[in-house]
């Protein structure tokens, strides 16, 4: 693996462990950072694939901009759309005022970053 696509990783793993954590707070969790952190897992790891593929590395921040430069390369990353529209939704959403996420939401982000985290840990053979 390239050392730049290793920092992606380590940056998505370790939002990853923000989103657990958050979530699993026993004194006021904020699940509008669960939702945030889901999905910048998700967006680190997408473009760790691009990184390692070598593909240019948008600054962009939409899922599914990212995942069609990535379908690029592998198209079997389509089976991914359905978990990547859950977490768009929370990229700028809740981190303003007005829209606040609730647990199940933080629930379901969680699960669809992980689906996303170990897609590409296994496409990126890491163990």
């Amino acid at each position: 693996m390239k050392p730049l696509t290793a920092e992606w990783v380590q940056k998505a793993e370790d939002d990853f462990v923000v989103a657990q954590k958050m979530y699993r707070a026993r004194k006021r969790p904020v699940y509008d950072a669960v939702c945030f952190h889901a999905q910048q897992c998700a967006e680190k790891y997408l473009k760790a694939f691009l990184q390692e593929n070598h593909r240019d590395v948008p600054k962009i921040h939409k899922l599914l901009d990212l995942l069609k430069l990535c379908k690029e390369v592998d198209a079997s990353l389509e089976i991914l759309v359905t978990d990547l529209k859950e977490l768009e939704r929370f990229s700028v959403n809740v981190r303003y005022p007005g829209v606040s996420a609730e647990k199940e939401e933080a629930k379901i982000a969680l699960k669809a970053a992980r689906v996303v985290k170990d897609f590409f840990r296994q496409r990126l053979k890491i163990s």
